[in-house]
């Protein structure tokens, strides 16, 4: 996917040469021609094709149309009025926006794009909840802003050719910011991602994409969006929780989490559990106790609590079964709650074990389930577990996610003709609606970017990255075990983003020395750029001269190494400002210094040069702490991680 030719027509003509050098006579229409911000096609190729076309001249890569899903499962306060681009559609009559099947328009059918929208930029609603949650004054991140809906996700999922075709158009049409909640799939290398294609050329044309990180956590390497051109946001949790009591027969009560908005009155139902209700038509015991969609019989389940032996089935299979309601355990913790589409509540293992005791232990048991209560969390923030981890599985040594932000619990506007769960059968229809995932996150630091665009508006995409994670604040690695392959640089802290004294910036030649750095060949570089881009004869394949705003190290255990980080500071504080360098890390067998560790400015826009020089052995897994330039009225901040 390279650069875009002058002129588009030409584009177009171009592609249709290509496919037919290639088929000679043979018909193979080009579904999609990218010619508006970048150069390239979608044809329906056999694997031999491709192949054949991929070593083509002028080629940088085929790869397939793969599908990606929707990362779902108070705020920060800002103004300003740019342009925000969002993935998904969006419903135009909620009042968080004033503006049962797929439209072909950007409407939104399914609720996601709605409230992405909504948290990056909706208009202050009073009285916004669900069904009395999160009851308060609704608000996006930037209220001002004028958001630019390019619709690339179906009810089947988001494929990679509309992902492209959307982020075309963004770029052609001059957004200031791209946000985009979508990721998943397997690990590509940066040349057959649409994400990163895209995105890199949003970069070159002054345009950060933010993305959010995955929500395939706990894993380690789970992360999706990782390229060093765009910003890959964590989810972390806000001080709002919900908690459901159960009631059994016996009496005893129960607490577990969900968001319950149904209201059973006390009234108690015949409870059942799934392994004894089996469909014997399409499944068996086996997999009845998970709740599956059509693994329950009806007739024994219907106006029962039907117990399930995991949270994944989401209620759905009791609730086409007709079950009053569903109780689901889990051998993991539960650290955050979901909806339903039914009265439900999920437990932990012990809890969960005790309920299944209760079950099996009398003939005739019984149970309610109570409508859910807001409980605050004085933990927060820190990271939830389906928040993906890192490290970076391409390119280790930079650091991803880059940042956190609220992903858990977010209440904002939905479309008023998508359920609250998104199924047939849940008929609850509202304008607001609480959902988790980094895709709620990722318009979180989306708002927060155009903020600091609409004081910055000349800065670069490098320099708004840098703002946003230098100022972030930092969290606390004794909850979070992963420490910085969990939320990146900290905390989003959105008002001190627009002023943060120093930023590391970077544009296209950096990113250019970066791909050659990782080995990728000149000619795809040229072809990618579209320009005379050569790599450097002194690249040694590190990332350490990326001017990226944290330091990432990997190396073999107990092996003596030694690493120098070269990075450039932009004084954008005061013009005369000296910041002076503090180190923070655990004693031990590293040595961390900094070479000055004095940068003296004398204007603003000042570049000042310095390096960071680690060295000694590594006895555990990972280590990390940070380089803090002060000023006393600037505190630039960037996590030092070293890892095996």
């Amino acid at each position: 996917m390279g650069d875009r030719l002058k002129d588009g027509a030409s584009t177009a003509l171009l592609h249709s040469s290509m496919v037919q050098d290639v088929f000679g006579s043979e018909s193979k229409t080009v579904l999609y021609s990218y010619k508006k911000s970048f150069n390239g096609f979608v044809v329906d190729l056999t694997e031999e094709e491709a192949q054949k076309m991929a070593g083509m001249k002028g080629v940088v890569s085929v790869f397939p149309n793969e599908k990606r899903k929707l990362h779902t499962t108070r705020d920060q306060r800002t103004w300003m009025e740019v342009t925000v681009a969002v993935g998904g559609g969006c419903w135009q009559s909620s009042d968080g926006l004033f503006l049962p099947d797929d439209f072909e328009s950007p409407r939104d059918s399914d609720g996601h794009g709605t409230h992405t929208a909504s948290t990056a930029a909706g208009n202050l609603v009073d009285g916004a909840s669900l069904y009395g949650f999160g009851s308060g004054t609704a608000r996006g991140g930037v209220p001002s802003a004028r958001i630019a809906v390019y619709k690339i996700c179906w009810s089947d999922g988001c494929q990679d050719a509309d992902i492209l075709a959307g982020l075309d158009d963004a770029i052609s049409d001059g957004v200031d910011i791209i946000s985009i909640s979508v990721g998943g799939g397997r690990t590509r290398d940066y040349f057959e991602d649409a994400i990163d294609i895209a995105s890199f050329h949003a970069m070159k044309n002054g345009i950060l994409t933010v993305s959010s990180a995955g929500n395939e956590g706990p894993g380690r390497s789970t992360i999706s969006n990782f390229s060093p051109w765009s910003l890959s946001v964590a989810a972390s949790t806000i001080d709002r929780k919900f908690s459901t009591k159960v009631q059994l027969g016996n009496k005893k009560i129960y607490e577990g989490v969900s968001i319950n908005t149904f209201d059973l009155k006390n009234k108690t139902y015949p409870m059942i559990y799934g392994g004894d209700a089996p469909n014997t038509t399409t499944a068996s015991s086996r997999s009845s106790r998970l709740c599956f969609p059509n693994s329950l019989d009806k007739k024994l389940v219907k106006g029962k609590i039907v117990l399930c032996d995991t949270i994944r089935a989401n209620g759905i299979g009791a609730l086409s079964a007709g079950a009053a309601g569903t109780v689901a355990r889990d051998l993991d913790s539960i650290d955050y709650s979901n909806l339903f589409p039914l009265p439900a509540s999920c437990f932990n293992f012990v809890d969960g074990r005790n309920i299944f005791q209760y079950v099996n232990s009398t003939s005739a048991p019984t149970a309610t389930i109570f409508r859910s209560s807001e409980v605050n969390d004085s933990l927060a923030p820190y990271i939830i577990s389906f928040s993906s981890i890192g490290p970076n599985p391409i390119t280790p040594e930079i650091i991803k996610p880059d940042i956190s932000a609220p992903g858990v619990h977010i209440l904002a506007a939905w479309s008023s003709i998508s359920p609250v769960y998104s199924i047939p059968g849940d008929n609850r229809f509202v304008t607001f609606n609480i959902i988790s995932g980094t895709s709620m996150s990722c318009p979180h630091v989306s708002g927060a970017a155009a903020y600091v665009k609409s004081f910055h508006p000349t800065w670069s995409p490098a320099a708004i990255q840098s703002a946003l994670m230098t100022t972030a604040a930092p969290m606390r690695s004794g909850i979070n075990m992963e420490a910085e392959f969990a939320y990146g640089s900290g905390h989003l802290n959105p008002l001190k983003a627009a002023n943060p004294g120093l930023v590391y910036d970077a544009n296209e030649t950096d990113y250019i020395n970066f791909l050659c750095g990782q080995g990728y060949a000149t000619r795809l570089i040229q072809l990618l750029s579209k320009d005379n881009s050569t790599c450097p004869k002194d690249t040694n394949g590190t990332v350490s001269e990326l001017n990226y705003p944290s330091f990432g190290l990997s190396t073999s255990p107990l092996k003596p190494f030694s690493r120098t980080f070269k990075r450039t500071a932009t004084n954008v504080g005061s013009p005369t400002a000296v910041y002076r360098a503090n180190l923070s890390f655990p004693t031990g067998t590293l040595k961390i210094r900094v070479n000055p560790d004095v940068l003296s400015f004398t204007s603003v826009g000042q570049k000042l040069s310095f390096e960071v020089i680690v060295e000694g052995t590594m006895d555990k897994a990972m280590m990390s702490g940070a380089l803090v330039w002060d000023d006393g009225e600037h505190k630039v901040r960037s996590p030092i991680v070293v890892f095996i």
